[in-house]
């Protein structure tokens, strides 16, 4: 039975290192898996993309509206599924996915006046789902860390110097209306919410692999 699962979160929210954690489970387990990252910044087809990150188009996220940077991103996920894992998904192989198509719900629909976002969340499944012909995710897991506290981990992450992140980590009220826009996705699509956090500070990394190992045992049949 085919199976993608999708792990997503916020830019510090942990996800990185549980993907991590549960390529470990996997090995451990005897569960034949492959992992894929996307954008895949190392492919041509990642080019529109690392230009908006870069502020070529414009030094704030809303510079390029919703649809424009979805379909940037649609693009390098159609080559990848195309060009990396469509043998090995057809075959049984299940797909362990570091972002998707649900990024363009938490990045991008957050431009749009929220009364637009229901059919913001139709387009973007008709277009990369059924249009592009991109697979459908089995199971999609959002790791909820508070914007506070991501942001913190992120200036430990990148040893104090602001200046490395990207157009999308500097902007915290962004980043913030991003998580509002997550986590309505994940009502509207039924995706698992995993609180990362106590609200102050985040759970002990052990605790948060747990909570997702709960969550996937089903897929792993």
């Amino acid at each position: 039975m085919r199976k993608l699962i999708i792990i997503e979160g916020l830019d510090g929210s942990g996800k990185s290192t549980q993907i991590k954690k549960l390529e470990e489970y996997f090995f451990n387990r005897q569960i034949k898996y492959k992992k894929i990252k996307l954008p895949d910044y190392d492919s041509p087809s990642s080019t529109l993309v690392k230009m908006y990150l870069g502020g070529r188009f414009g030094k704030n996220a809303d510079d390029v509206n919703a649809y424009a940077a979805g379909a940037f991103y649609a693009v390098d996920r159609f080559a990848s599924y195309k060009l990396n894992w469509k043998n090995d998904y057809e075959g049984g192989t299940l797909i362990l996915a570091d972002r998707y198509a649900t990024s363009n719900l938490i990045y991008q629909m957050e431009k749009i006046p929220k009364d637009g976002w229901d059919s913001y969340l139709e387009w973007s499944s008709d277009f990369e789902y059924n249009k592009i012909g991109i697979p459908k995710p089995s199971k999609v897991i959002f790791l909820d860390m508070p914007v506070e506290i991501s942001q913190r981990l992120m200036s430990q992450r990148y040893g104090g110097d602001e200046g490395k992140k990207d157009v999308h980590e500097v902007d915290v009220e962004f980043l913030k209306k991003c998580r509002d826009s997550a986590l309505y996705a994940a009502r509207k699509q039924g995706w698992k919410v995993v609180e990362c956090s106590d609200g102050k500070n985040p759970l002990n990394i052990d605790e948060i692999h747990n909570k997702i190992v709960e969550l996937i045992e089903e897929d792993l049949c």
